[in-house]
């Protein structure tokens, strides 16, 4: 039996645009966002989905581009680091200086970006668990937890 090759052309959602791409079946969304689309904020790591420096919201919740193919990302709607730019997580990044190297920082943000919307009552056990999808190998776990907790504290308005 012979395998299925043919390139396909796929809209996808990204960043509230619709992005046309061709797309073979085996590309995944992380190699598509980089190589077609240009947006390079999800990083390309382990590949097996254990670091989640590739990490994107597929409608707001956080996936690993890297185990996810293009072809399922249809109809979905995916945020990459750039369509995040100034919310608050990331200007909490930058002034708990939740980064060191900065390879693993969108990956981190995308996630903490989406645990402060669907949690917000999250506390130091949730934020705790929550992270564990993704590596820092320059350990700024305390700086990047403490970054959680000022946008969630401000989002109570304490």
């Amino acid at each position: 039996m012979k395998a299925y090759k043919k390139a396909v052309k796929l809209a996808l959602h990204v960043n509230g645009e619709k992005r046309t791409v061709v797309v073979r079946p085996a590309d995944t969304l992380l190699r598509v966002l980089r190589e077609q689309l240009g947006l390079t904020g999800a990083k390309i790591g382990c590949e097996n989905g254990d670091c989640g420096a590739c990490t994107v919201l597929l409608d707001g919740l956080p996936f690993k581009s890297c185990l996810m193919l293009a072809i399922e990302a249809f109809q979905h709607e995916i945020v990459t680091i750039e369509g995040l730019e100034g919310t608050p997580i990331q200007k909490a990044f930058i002034e708990k200086r939740g980064f060191q190297c900065g390879y693993c920082t969108s990956g981190f943000i995308m996630n903490c970006h989406s645990l402060v919307n669907t949690h917000p009552d999250a506390d130091e056990a949730a934020i705790e668990e929550w992270l564990q999808s993704n590596i820092c190998r320059c350990t700024s776990y305390e700086e990047i937890g403490e970054a959680v907790k000022s946008v969630l504290a401000n989002s109570k308005g304490k």
